[in-house]
């Protein structure tokens, strides 16, 4: 879900205010760069909710109502907001007018750069697990290449420019394991156990020289790894080499085999390795 674009396309109906954390010290709801869009009788986003997002959007209404120039202001979380998170908050308000859209990008990208980066997924497998998965990250913090060798399986919504998810047709499919973004979390999950043994020799093969990938995750059981373990040794991979590989995937605890609660697992271990 692109929540910039749908503001785009929100304000091509009416005017908007753009509230946005521009700097945030000790305890917080939400940290720089996160940002909402308040419009006379509807909200786009979240500067986290409370009291804080209260008091925000009322300042935010004044100035559409009122009219008026950008400004900024310090939220003490304390007493006065009634939260006791104890941090404070640095608000900027910038007022929109109907149609202005290059300075709602332009604010976009400003937020964009003070946020902290996002998680960079190679996902291999175009599968029910990885459709789960898909729908998943999209919503999250994350920068998403989707793989597949088989053509015409990634969901139409996917495809669009503006979904934030870049999906490849490679065949080999191991091939697009060369061009992945450094310090990629790869996450293996083709229809093929023997494509899936093949990415992850190739992910190795590439650790081996560019020591580069942060996570190389193979969804599939114990049984499933110890053979893939056997194998790939007996084409030189070290035991040092084979420790780099995590198998099962998923956040332990979380147990179901049906493809969204299996998506939920490993996307929350990604984001637990985040931090």
């Amino acid at each position: 879900m692109n929540t910039l674009n749908t503001a785009v396309d929100s304000l091509g109906a009416a005017p908007a205010c753009w509230v946005e954390v521009i700097d945030a010290q000790g305890s917080v709801p939400r940290g720089a760069g996160t940002w909402m869009l308040v419009f006379a009788d509807k909200l786009l986003g979240t500067i986290g909710g409370g009291h804080l997002e209260f008091e925000a959007m009322a300042r935010a209404r004044a100035l559409l109502a009122l009219g008026g120039s950008a400004f900024e202001q310090r939220f003490a979380l304390g007493p006065s907001l009634g939260q006791c998170c104890g941090g404070v908050v640095w608000l900027r308000f910038e007022p929109l007018a109907q149609g202005d859209m290059a300075g709602l990008r332009a604010l976009g990208q400003r937020s964009a750069g003070r946020q902290r980066p996002a998680l960079q997924v190679a996902l291999f497998g175009a599968g029910h697990v990885g459709h789960a998965l898909v729908e998943l990250l999209a919503r999250l913090p994350c920068r998403l290449h989707w793989i597949d060798s088989r053509d015409a399986v990634f969901a139409p919504r996917w495809l669009a420019p503006d979904s934030g998810v870049d999906c490849e047709h490679s065949a080999p499919v191991e091939a697009a394991v060369a061009d992945l973004a450094a310090h990629a979390q790869v996450l293996i999950m083709s229809f093929s156990h023997a494509e899936d043994l093949e990415v992850v020799a190739a992910c190795l093969q590439r650790q081996r020289e560019r020591a580069d990938l942060d996570f190389i995750g193979l969804i599939g059981s114990a049984t499933k790894w110890a053979v893939f373990r056997k194998r790939l040794a007996q084409r030189g991979f070290s035991e040092q080499e084979l420790d780099q590989v995590t198998c099962p995937i998923g956040l332990p605890g979380i147990t179901g085999k049906e493809p969204e609660v299996i998506a939920v697992a490993v996307a929350a271990q990604l984001l637990q390795r985040r931090g």
